[in-house]
């Protein structure tokens, strides 16, 4: 599942639209849907919509061999 899709599934969870999103950190719903529908989202702005979203963001590397996460 991209993350896309992770936050519009939050965002329904939530009651929320996008363009209510946008507003929290600062952007327009247009920019906030386009850059969604490319699943084009920066770790900072996936931080900024975890806080909007009151969710905690983690992106972490797991190896599949050992285990260990980076």
């Amino acid at each position: 599942m991209g993350m896309a899709l992770k936050i519009r599934t939050i965002l329904l969870q939530r009651g929320m639209t996008i363009k209510e999103l946008a507003e929290k950190f600062g952007t327009s719903g247009n920019n906030l849907s386009n850059k969604l529908s490319r699943d084009n989202l920066s770790e900072k702005e996936l931080h900024n919509i975890a806080d909007a979203l009151n969710c905690d963001y983690d992106g972490i590397f797991t190896f599949r061999d050992t285990g260990k996460q980076i």
